[in-house]
């Protein structure tokens, strides 16, 4: 099904060559401006993200009733109307059943396997103001950029636990962490893992395919929130007050052949139904886009820094997030839901019965941090939750009757 009216004319891309950080006169545009492009930049159709943010904005979740949900309980097949219904309040009742069916769903669909992987954090400076982030670039803390040694060291330590996935990390610098320095850690990491993701800048398609080159197959971005009035507050400098730069990012990277891409909103900077429905349609428009496409629902939540969180007025319960789970599990049925570290042992635990395909284990949120010669080298990102290594993560899992899988692709 087409998503987008049919008289609806879609413009060439306008593709720029490399990334760059922004200068004066871009960041002042930035700054004038959150739906703005860098010179920079390249620049995709804008009719998805109109879609996306138009219909956010239509919710309304107090005109959803009881007898809604029940409706799109029912269908094997959800619209965007469906979808907004199991993200309503009226939907909260009925929680027992979503799970179930999403449980259904999600066994039907991935049998018991749930897939291991780990982040590897090799640098942390940042060019970016975001209020939430440990890395915030006016933050005081201990930044560090590992050199090929030491990403020697780290992809030793990993492979040793067994793991066959690994999920590289930088802080959002174009200048500090440089495409092709981060070409150079995936070019390492290849020998020892068959699944290589990435989770760094937005960049461009160009910038992506020579990742693509050199092993990255999956990537993943944050939108953060789909609330534009919040976007422009948490982000008051650098590239990533770009809007549409940043959500276009999965495309520019399918586009340049990547088997795969991550999604999310961080859980509670905003309402978090309208960034969990704007999550749920920005996934299931691409899906439709790229049919062939692995595409996977993140769902993190506000997390402490040094120990405090600071003072946030949407913070998700639960409850919220599970209903939030099982929605994304209904609406995309197709769709991996990765839990991180971020989260308990015992919501982890549940999840991972219910709908969760993907989890972190073994996990370290500071630069050098999983071998012994480089630990403690920097800050963490934030504070971590679960704190399991792979074996207990492994036993763990298969006390639940789950079965692990370290890998579900092999690089050609």
């Amino acid at each position: 099904m087409n998503i987008l009216p049919n008289h609806h004319k879609t413009t060439a891309p306008q593709l720029n060559g490399r990334i760059k950080t922004a200068n004066a006169q871009d960041a002042a545009l930035l700054k004038e401006n959150i739906m703005a492009y860098t010179s920079a930049m390249d620049q995709l159709d804008m009719s998805r993200l109109n879609y996306v943010l138009n219909t956010k904005n239509s919710f309304a979740d107090e005109n959803f009733t009881a007898k809604d949900v029940k409706i799109a309980l029912a269908k094997d097949s959800l619209e965007p109307h469906d979808f907004m219904a199991l993200l309503s309040s009226a939907a909260a009742p009925y929680l027992e059943a979503m799970a179930q069916k999403a449980k259904e769903l999600t066994r039907a669909r991935f049998g018991n396997n749930i897939q291991l992987f780990t982040p590897l954090y090799i640098a942390n400076y940042c060019s970016n103001g975001c209020r939430y982030c440990g890395f915030n670039s006016k933050q005081t803390i201990k930044r560090a950029q590992l050199s090929a040694d030491e990403i020697q060291r780290e992809l030793e330590s990993i492979a040793k636990t067994g793991l066959q996935e690994i999920l590289f990390l930088t802080g959002e610098s174009e200048a500090r962490s440089s495409i092709e320095y981060i070409a150079e850690a995936l070019e390492l990491a290849k020998p020892y893992f068959a699944n290589i993701g990435i989770e760094i800048y937005p960049a461009n398609q160009a910038d992506y395919e020579i990742l693509h080159k050199v092993g990255a197959d999956f990537i993943t971005v944050f939108q953060e929130s789909y609330d534009l009035e919040a976007y422009e507050y948490y982000h008051p400098y650098g590239n990533k007050r770009s809007f549409p730069y940043r959500f276009y990012a999965q495309e520019r990277a399918l586009n340049s052949g990547f088997r795969g891409a991550g999604f999310a909103a961080l859980l509670g900077l905003s309402n978090f139904r309208y960034d969990a429905l704007a999550t749920g349609l920005h996934v299931w428009s691409v899906q439709q886009a790229f049919p062939a496409a692995e595409l996977s629902f993140s769902v993190p939540r506000l997390r402490p820094v040094n120990g405090e969180l600071g003072h946030f007025n949407h913070l998700v319960s639960d409850r919220d997030l599970v209903q939030i789970m099982c929605a994304y599990r209904l609406f995309v049925p197709q769709a991996q839901i990765t839990v991180s570290s971020r989260e308990s042992r015992e919501f982890r635990n549940a999840v991972m019965n219910i709908c969760a395909t993907k989890v972190s284990a073994g996990v370290q949120v500071d630069v050098g941090g999983h071998s012994a010669g480089n630990k403690h080298r920097s800050s963490d990102q934030f504070d971590i939750n679960d704190t399991r290594s792979v074996a207990e993560m492994h036993d763990d899992i298969k006390q639940l009757g789950l079965q692990v899988v370290y890998h579900d692709h092999i690089r050609v």
